[in-house]
């Protein structure tokens, strides 16, 4: 039940070159907030120059009037520290706000393509990635991406430009203390590469291990009955703390290489104090100018290394490991429908053949991987026909629904509706033609009503005349209730049976051509059979109806009977014309009559 890592995931480049790469394609969405962006760029010049220019009013203070003896200027140093101290705050207060209003706004924009992205992806992307794993990374991923914007990792350049400047004016001061100042500057390159390096791993790690923990969470939590009552308690408890364990140990890397940062550059900021002391040791005739330079140098070292010491670079690389996740994700092109010049042809392109077969398969075949599931599978079903197709499971029944509304794209041969192949229909407009109502009916966050419309705009009378002609409201005048009922997580506050209603409800308010019941009355109970029955008898009036049924008495008012096994379809025909044929449908029949019972046994 765990979930694997894919292979994919732990081959990724490496190096600044991806980084920028991992920038650039972000910037689409940063760049419709550059206005914000250039707003910030204007403030972040004033901000160094007001923090830069204070240790050298100290130093001027602290030479001229201090030292010097000129005590009554003090008052005016004091105020105009304070002034650039104060000009410092204001200009940073709107830098910061201007980065985290851009930040914030871009992180809207992708979230808002990522789900819009999953969203439009075909089935078989969700069979394969486990739902935990994508909300990993709809949120955490991109709550990490945000707090590149939140803690101000983003100003990097900023401090890299401070940094610049804060060599450039200690040259201005005295080049030889600077060059010797700066002597380890190589070994501080040296440790924020390999930090980054060990950051970058280690993030990558802690992105795949909490996917893989978000996903094993979601999967228990969805099947915590089963968890309950199958006594599954104590192994998940188990299999959880390991997969804890291993995003526990992910972090180690990253703590190693932050820990490991922060003292070296702690050691290496105090070395080159430790230079200025020694080298103004040697200039005691210079006394009073010297102390006013070892002072101001002290401050600049001080300020150089602030950046360098700030966990900003580990939110950095954090961000950047989850960028790489988004990115990954965004890559994926496996949209729902096929290919989109196809998904997007015009249903007008070609006219409906009147004479054809309401619904046609020809030759279909199908695979979900290397097991083919069906093979060469005919079926023409005529206008107004109800077709009734049976079969044990796994025979290729649901698959033949899952293709005709283009869940999944077939293998080889053609599905046509009116005559014209469904690839050359839009995928809107199949839809709209095509309602399934399966067995398993969800119902979302909301009230009944919100359900039934699902964000339509319907009119009251006419979802209320639905809502009537499939009994639903007689279902829940039994429990006082309206279709303006709340809805519990998954439906949990409704029965089964009054599931089946709304979707039912949910069918016919949108008066589709085709419509498809896919074992939609497997698992009802027998007191909401009544009303279940004449839902569907209102839902099939007028209608091609297409049913994969268990139950006999569905299957032998069908006009015609379509029986599959191992993916083909082996006969087809009237209920008495299979019956005194002796077939496998005869075969079925006998049992159920022996049983005594109307539903079909799974064989």
């Amino acid at each position: 039940m765990s979930a694997a890592v894919p292979a994919r995931e732990a081959d990724i480049m490496t190096g600044s070159a991806y980084d920028f790469a991992l920038i650039k394609r972000l910037w689409r969405y940063i760049r419709p907030h550059w206005k914000l962006l250039l707003t910030w760029a204007v403030f972040m010049p004033f901000t160094i120059v007001f923090e830069l220019l204070q240790p050298k009013l100290f130093q001027f203070a602290l030479v001229h009037h201090m030292l010097g003896g000129n005590l009554e200027a003090l008052p005016y140093d004091a105020a105009l520290f304070m002034g650039l101290v104060v000009a410092q705050g204001c200009s940073s207060f709107c830098e910061s706000w201007f980065l985290q209003l851009a930040g914030q706004r871009t992180m809207h924009a992708l979230r808002i393509a990522l789900f819009d992205h999953v969203l439009a992806q075909r089935a078989a992307f969700f069979d394969r990635i486990p739902v935990g794993r994508l909300m990993t990374r709809m949120t955490n991923d991109i709550e990490s991406v945000n707090e590149m914007f939140a803690q101000g990792a983003i100003t990097l350049i900023a401090d890299f430009l401070k940094m610049l400047a804060i060599i450039g004016i200690m040259l201005s001061i005295d080049v030889t203390l600077t060059l010797l100042t700066f002597v380890t500057l190589p070994l501080l390159f040296i440790l924020v590469e390999y930090a980054r390096r060990l950051m970058r791993a280690s993030f990558r790690q802690i992105r795949v291990r909490l996917a893989a923990m978000n996903a094993f969470a979601q999967e228990h939590l969805s099947g915590i009955k089963v968890v309950q009552l199958l006594g599954r308690s104590k192994i998940a408890q188990r299999e959880y703390d390991e997969i804890n364990a291993g995003h526990r140990d992910a972090y180690l890397g990253q703590i190693r290489a932050d820990a490991a940062m922060y003292a070296v550059v702690e050691a290496i900021g105090t070395i080159a104090i430790g230079i200025v002391i020694w080298y103004a040791s040697g200039h005691r005739r210079e006394n009073i100018e010297m102390i006013g330079v070892v002072v101001v140098f002290i401050d600049y070292i001080t300020k150089f290394f602030i950046p360098v010491r700030a966990q900003k670079y580990a939110v950095m690389q954090g961000a950047m490991a989850a960028t790489e996740r988004i990115v990954q994700l965004l890559d994926t092109d496996e949209r729902d429908g096929g290919i989109p010049d196809i998904a997007t042809t015009k249903s007008d392109d070609r006219e409906p053949d009147p004479n054809a077969p309401v619904v046609e398969l020809a030759g279909v075949h199908f695979s979900y991987g290397a097991e083919p599931v069906l093979r060469g599978v005919d079926v023409r079903v005529p206008r107004g026909a109800t077709v009734a197709v049976v079969g044990a499971t796994g025979s290729g029944k649901s698959t033949v629904i899952k293709l005709l509304t283009r869940l999944y794209e077939r293998d080889r041969g053609a599905i046509r509706i009116d005559g014209v192949d469904i690839r050359d229909l839009s995928l809107a407009d199949l839809r709209s033609r095509i309602t399934v109502v399966s067995q398993d009916v969800l119902l979302f966050a909301g009230t009944l009503a919100d359900n039934i419309a699902l964000g339509k705009p319907y009119d009251p009378a006419r979802l209320e005349a639905a809502v009537h002609r499939v009994g639903l409201d007689r279902a829940l005048l039994r429990r006082g209730a309206d279709v303006h009922e709340r809805v519990a997580e998954r439906g949990a506050n409704f029965s089964a049976g009054e599931r089946q209603l709304v979707a039912f409800a949910r069918a016919l308010l949108r008066e589709p051509e085709i419509l498809i019941l896919d074992e939609a009355t497997a698992h009802v109970d027998p007191e909401a059979e009544g009303l279940i029955e004449q839902g569907v008898h209102e839902l099939m009036k007028g209608r091609t109806t297409l049913v994969i049924a268990h139950r006999l008495s569905t299957i032998r008012n069908a006009d015609l009977i379509v029986v599959m096994d191992k993916g083909q379809v082996i006969e087809q025909g009237k209920h008495d014309e299979l019956v005194a044929k002796g077939g496998f449908y005869a075969a079925l029949e006998r049992t159920f009559r022996r049983q005594g019972s109307d539903a079909i046994v799974e064989i």
